[in-house]
């Protein structure tokens, strides 16, 4: 077995005086203890509080492109998610509830008002959700950009979940695995392939950090993890019952959550809407955060 497989979790976690001297924004970042967990959050602009959240395997520098566009009116929020790039992992199941618990913690700790609007892309969208359905942020309005807030469908959904719990359920496996995909990130047409499984063309300096994050075992595992307590079923049931306007931003060209989920929640709850995104992939918010950034406000603004 080679060294690289033989190295402690702990060594293969990224560290912010080295892997953070370059990150988008870096002059407005904190790191900051809040819920038992050390968090890199960053906080910039003033105004009622925006709360971006990424989505899974990614980090707050998906959200470099927007932060510019939305800090003259809005104090902007922008965790790195329990177990992602500088953020510690939950001791525990890092469920959806869980994670809304972690992330109200953390909000408090900041000392801000509670998030008068949320956007969160792809798995960020449905922490969002429930952050809002537990009364964690009463906001005016939620954004999903290519947000997966329903359950894999058909034989996608046969073969994720298991793969998924299998990889997350033993204290060896997912270490395993998270040395595994690391080793194999090392390799630029590997990394190439990940990105075009997006359907999206990200600039290259947001592609080399994600190359740099899927190079962290510890960064792996801790995506690993959060999709092995993945169960969005609780989340589809009580999406009726969420108390603000819901915007479904939806890219045509998105090859990992199809536009049609967000078509099927807008013709399902009277409270969402459906914005296509023409042109765009999974990652559109870094594609065109221009057109993002004022698709948020419009929200904000309702419509």
């Amino acid at each position: 077995m080679s060294h690289a497989l033989r190295m402690p979790l702990t060594a293969s976690r990224l560290q912010w005086e080295r892997d953070g001297l370059d990150w988008p924004h870096r002059a407005h970042s904190r790191h900051v203890l809040a819920g038992g967990l050390h968090w890199h959050v960053q906080v910039a602009g003033e105004g009622p509080v925006l709360l971006l959240l990424h989505g899974t395997g990614a980090s707050s520098h998906s959200m470099a492109g927007l932060l510019p566009l939305l800090t003259g009116r809005y104090t902007v929020v922008v965790p790195d998610l329990p177990g992602h790039a500088f953020t510690e992992a939950l001791p525990g199941a890092p469920s959806l509830p869980a994670m809304s618990r972690a992330l109200a913690a953390l909000l408090a700790v900041l000392g801000l008002a509670p998030p008068a609007l949320v956007a969160g892309h792809s798995a960020g969208a449905a922490i969002g959700a429930q952050l809002v359905l537990d009364g964690h942020a009463p906001a005016r309005a939620l954004v999903s950009i290519n947000g997966a807030l329903l359950p894999f469908d058909g034989l996608a959904g046969l073969l994720f979940a298991p793969l998924a719990r299998l990889v997350g359920g033993g204290p060896m496996l997912p270490r395993l695995v998270s040395r595994l995909v690391a080793r194999q990130a090392r390799d630029p047409r590997a990394m190439q392939r990940l990105v075009d499984g997006t359907g999206s063309r990200v600039p290259p300096a947001s592609a080399a950090l994600y190359a740099r994050l899927v190079q962290s075992p510890a960064h792996v595992a801790g995506a690993l993890a959060m999709m092995s307590h993945w169960d969005l079923r609780p989340l589809a049931e009580a999406l009726p019952r969420l108390p603000a306007p819901l915007w479904l931003l939806a890219s045509d060209g998105d090859r990992m959550v199809p536009p049609a989920q967000a078509q099927a929640l807008a013709r399902r709850l009277p409270q969402a809407r459906c914005v296509p995104l023409p042109g765009t992939g999974h990652l559109a918010h870094e594609e065109q955060p221009s057109q993002v950034a004022a698709l948020i406000t419009r929200a904000w603004d309702g419509g």
